[in-house]
């Protein structure tokens, strides 16, 4: 499976953003150790702790399928700019990365795609084994 797909899948996901409140829409694809892609995108409250990320609905829904392993991540938002993962996304993630494989994340903008691993967002990530 292609990077192009990866990051396809997450701007279609990002159209299906519900961003009532900021207008800032987010889509997030993962591709599972199984191959499968899995997509999830930002869906705001007027409570705004409540906002739950695009990255997190993507790894909820392959959980629900009953993968456990990340290979990669594509990140598109509405800006033109790349948006990383917060730094509750990126713990997420660490979750179910694993540890001996970069997991890399494509941070996708209008003038193309960013590379970068977790480790280099997240160094030293909080990990129980």
């Amino acid at each position: 499976m292609s990077i192009n797909e990866l990051v396809e899948a997450s701007k279609e996901a990002r159209e299906h953003a519900y961003a009532r409140y900021s207008g800032f829409k987010v889509g997030a694809a993962v591709r599972g150790a199984n191959g499968r892609i899995y997509t999830g995108c930002n869906v705001e409250n007027a409570s705004y702790g409540l906002t739950i990320c695009a990255e997190r609905n993507a790894v909820a829904r392959m959980a629900c399928d009953g993968e456990r392993v990340i290979e990669a991540v594509a990140i598109s938002c509405s800006e033109g700019r790349p948006a990383p993962p917060c730094g509750a996304c990126r713990q997420v993630l660490a979750e179910f990365a694993p540890k001996d494989v970069p997991l890399h994340i494509y941070l996708v903008s209008d003038e193309g795609v960013e590379t970068h691993t977790l480790d280099d967002l997240l160094p030293n990530a909080f990990r129980l084994e």
